[in-house]
């Protein structure tokens, strides 16, 4: 898998270890998390969820599993993490 971070919809991601997850990245200055998810065996769409500060996105990143980290703490909580699907 390749480390090569890049720039999707203004967000820096960088490639991630996951069964689910492609790449991950954080906008400090809008608190905007993007996340882009696998289709298959291919990379697939990209969303942007919001109010995620610095702190949450380094629990996130640093998590044992980046995956269920997300299905926890991030996706259920639509309300306080309204998403919007880029692609």
């Amino acid at each position: 898998m390749s480390t090569t971070s890049t720039v999707l919809h203004g967000i820096t991601v960088t490639p991630v270890e996951s069964s689910r997850i492609v790449a991950i990245g954080h906008a400090p200055e809008s608190n905007t998390l993007a996340i882009q998810f696998k289709r298959g065996d291919a990379a697939g769409p990209v969303y942007h969820y919001q109010n995620v500060d610095a702190e949450q996105f380094q629990q996130f990143q640093g998590a044992e599993s980046i995956g269920s980290h997300f299905y926890k703490h991030i996706k259920p909580f639509a309300e306080k993490f309204p998403y919007q699907k880029m692609d």
